[in-house]
């Protein structure tokens, strides 16, 4: 069912803009199942104990997100180990860091699934020459890994990452640069995501963008309603498949 707040007139997009995270899959269940590697590994190769290793992994992330707030390399799990290592009183262990790091990873996406019909919705819009874009925070490296890992990266016409728009969302240089890339009017545009303060808030205190939640965990924020919500993409594609019947 999709669930609609706002008044606002609504036509088949030219283009949609997708999130990543929590909105193309489930994100804390790979993230739980990479973490616990992680700590697995730590504890048997660095003969500490569970509770420091999670204490120093948890202020490594404070300090490192503190540090470099708004910015792609703040969601860096290699910065996250390399000063997680550093609290442990062991200095800087480059091969350990990197090896944490491709062990998070790899375990991450092997336990990473896309959301049923995710897919299929993307191979609807693009069947009627709809644009596609992707505008999610973190580095360019790890989020384009996901796309392939996922098989869906042909699908996407266009990405904007924090990385390449220097801020995370809802910084407007991230919606800035993806219009630019799309060449449309923001009227033309749809954005989905799952987060109200960075997707929904993001779009329409940028440009006024139709928006999309995807309801997950996290509730509607009533301050901060999107335009539309739904809860699985088998809603959304009759949704779409409806709008584009009455054209």
């Amino acid at each position: 069912m999709i669930k609609k707040f706002s008044k606002r007139a609504i036509n088949i997009p030219k283009a949609i803009v997708m999130d990543t995270d929590d909105t193309l899959y489930p994100y804390d269940i790979a993230h739980k199942s990479a973490i616990e590697k992680v700590i697995n590994k730590s504890v048997k190769d660095f003969k500490v104990s569970r509770k420091d290793f999670l204490n120093s992994f948890k202020q490594a992330k404070f300090e490192t997100k503190k540090r470099l707030s708004g910015t792609a390399s703040s969601h860096s799990r290699l910065l996250y180990f390399q000063r997680t290592i550093e609290l442990l009183g062991m200095g800087t262990r480059i091969f350990s860091t990197l090896d944490l790091e491709q062990t998070y990873w790899r375990e991450f996406l092997n336990n990473a699934k896309l959301f049923d019909g995710v897919d299929l919705f993307l191979q609807t819009v693009k069947s009627h020459g709809i644009k596609t874009a992707n505008i999610t925070d973190l580095t360019a490296q790890i989020q384009f890994r996901k796309m392939i890992f996922f098989n869906i990266d042909e699908y996407f016409d266009y990405v904007v990452t924090s990385e390449e728009s220097g801020h995370d969302k809802p910084h407007i240089s991230a919606f800035e640069l993806m219009l630019e890339k799309l060449n449309l009017d923001p009227l033309d545009i749809w954005v989905i995501g799952d987060g109200a303060e960075t997707d929904i808030i993001g779009a329409k205190e940028s440009f006024d963008i139709i928006t999309f939640q995807k309801i997950n965990k996290k509730n509607i924020d009533p301050k901060n309603k999107p335009d539309f919500a739904f809860n699985n993409y088998q809603d959304l594609i009759k949704f779409f498949k409806t709008l584009v019947g009455r054209s």
